[in-house]
């Protein structure tokens, strides 16, 4: 969406990442402007998809343009509300799937029944935005929730890193023989 928007472009966030640029536009954004349909409501599970809503995004956007006269790649004047409405979306449909996730561990008994933890890493825990709203979702159904700090949320690859340490250490799902493992470092 940052990419669609042209935020790179724009005075206040020409040095920020896609996602970090939306948060910020949004701080000023009014979220109502537009409304975007909640990917997968039909499906009463847990996964996420967020193909369905930058499709909407991405029609608003272009009809947006069309209203104001302008080329695709110029700054639109409602990017603000552009960023909200989108960032909102998201939060939504995350905190759902994750509520029905944490209800589907509780009934099954997959979690403790005291002490349960929801923990939410990588690039959306850096949203502040989003973040909150996991907080308030996790308060009421008595979650801990826990999110490193955001200068640790910016990179998966990190956290994939650590999860094949952890899985090493515990002999899980690993090689154990390391002799025909070919790579090139970068």
């Amino acid at each position: 969406v940052a990419r669609r928007l042209s935020l790179r472009k724009h005075p206040e966030c020409h040095s920020m990442a896609g996602g970090q640029a939306i948060e910020h536009l949004a701080q000023t954004g009014n979220q109502e402007r537009l409304v975007f349909q909640l990917p997968m409501k039909q499906y009463r599970n847990c996964n996420f998809s967020f193909s369905g809503l930058l499709n909407l995004v991405n029609n608003a956007i272009a009809q947006k343009e069309r209203e104001e006269g302008i080329q695709e790649g110029e700054i639109l004047s409602c990017v603000e509300d552009v960023a909200a409405a989108v960032q909102h979306a998201v939060a939504v449909h995350i905190m759902q799937r994750t509520y029905r996730a944490m209800l589907f561990c509780t009934k099954n008994s997959i979690l403790p029944p005291k002490n349960a933890t929801l923990v939410v890493s990588g690039g959306v825990a850096s949203n502040q935005y989003i973040r909150k709203g996991l907080q308030n979702l996790a308060d009421a159904n008595d979650f801990a929730l826990l999110c490193p700090p955001p200068r640790l949320c910016t990179d998966n690859g990190v956290m994939i890193a650590w999860n094949g340490i952890e899985r090493l250490r515990a002999g899980l799902g690993v090689l154990h023989r390391t002799d025909d493992i070919r790579y090139e470092p970068k």
